[in-house]
């Protein structure tokens, strides 16, 4: 093969590269899939529920009380909610939910969450729980959750089709 026919194989694969390029790099940088992995967040999601994790809100926006979000810890994947924010303190107490005291509806638990305080929440931490509360690790174990540990907020189900649309 010549130079000449090389050099128009190339020129005609360019277009193509820089498509996988693009899509390598939002997949990367700004949106990617996350496969929801046992029972924690039921009944919100389930098993096997394919979502959209959006990568990018979070550098532009704070993140919010009742967020879905997908944190790294220990080297796994998780999917927890928001409860509490930096400089908070947060009590459950009969299976309801206190911040600064105040009550506040969690509408969100799932089972009984069991009685426990929380003094002040660092700066740059937050506190999450799964929503089956009975059957979630998160903060109740693993501690409260370094923004540099959060991934992105995972908003939308994508599949089963049947349960397509938005989780917030």
């Amino acid at each position: 093969m010549d130079g000449k026919k090389l050099k128009k194989i190339g020129f005609e694969l360019l277009p193509y590269l820089g498509i996988v390029l693009v899509v390598l790099l939002v997949k990367h940088f700004l949106f990617s899939t996350i496969l929801v992995n046992g029972a924690s967040m039921e009944d919100t999601l389930h098993e096997n529920d394919v979502m959209i994790l959006d990568k990018i809100s979070y550098r532009f926006s704070d993140i919010k009380r009742f967020d879905v979000i997908v944190l790294e810890s220990g080297g796994t994947k998780l999917i927890k909610r928001v409860i509490g924010l930096p400089g908070e303190e947060i009590e459950y107490k009969d299976n309801k939910l206190y911040i600064n005291g105040k009550e506040i509806e969690d509408s969100y638990g799932n089972g009984t969450t069991y009685d426990f305080n929380l003094e002040k929440i660092p700066e740059d931490y937050y506190f999450v729980l799964g929503d089956n509360r009975e059957d979630s690790i998160d903060s109740r174990i693993i501690g409260v959750v370094n923004k540099k540990d959060i991934l992105g907020h995972a908003r939308f189900i994508i599949f089963p089709f049947s349960r397509f649309g938005s989780v917030d």
